[in-house]
């Protein structure tokens, strides 16, 4: 049995949860989402509590992502999901404008990136902030964003997420031989 699957889902105030036409319907505070469900996986809410189980025991394979896409919708109705993104090096910038993010990365032209359907881009010096209430697109978007340019492991300049650690490298070593 998954150990994911089994744990209960907490649903808060202001989150109602419907199962329709083989898809949930999650809606919140910040939106409406949907999830898919998956067969033979069987939910029951008590007390504002989601809890699933299996129907048959041999059909598994889904039960603990049916619990997490749930567990992720009900977070990102109720509360939102964000991801922040760090500038480094010299002359780096962003700026909003409107639904769009505006970036200076060194290139000699700006990137422009357009915010998907849900997203929103909020800049506070040299951070970027990527928000919505859908898990995934948050992600996707992010990584889009730290593609553009990536850090590099010798200076460690580039676009990275908050917190993360960069390698950094040695770099030449001169000529020993004077």
């Amino acid at each position: 049995m998954s150990r994911i699957g089994k744990q209960p889902i907490h649903i808060p105030s202001g989150v109602a949860v419907a199962l329709a036409d083989g898809v949930y319907t999650i809606t919140g505070p910040k939106g409406t989402l949907t999830v898919p469900a998956f067969a033979g996986v069987v939910h029951q809410i008590t007390e504002n509590v989601l809890q699933l189980s299996l129907a048959d025991a041999e059909r598994k394979a889904f039960y603990g992502l049916q619990r997490a896409l749930l567990a992720n919708a009900v977070q990102g109705v109720s509360a939102g999901w964000s991801r922040d993104l760090e500038l480094h090096g010299v002359g780096m910038r962003a700026a909003v404008a409107g639904t769009s993010l505006n970036l200076s990365l060194g290139f000699s032209h700006p990137v422009v990136v357009e915010a998907p359907q849900g997203i929103t881009f909020t800049v506070t010096k040299n951070v970027i902030t990527v928000a919505g209430i859908d898990k995934q697109l948050v992600g996707e978007t992010s990584a889009s964003i730290r593609k553009l340019r990536k850090p590099e492991p010798y200076k460690g300049k580039g676009i990275r997420y908050a917190g993360e650690q960069v390698r950094r490298k040695a770099g030449k070593a001169g000529k020993a031989g004077k």
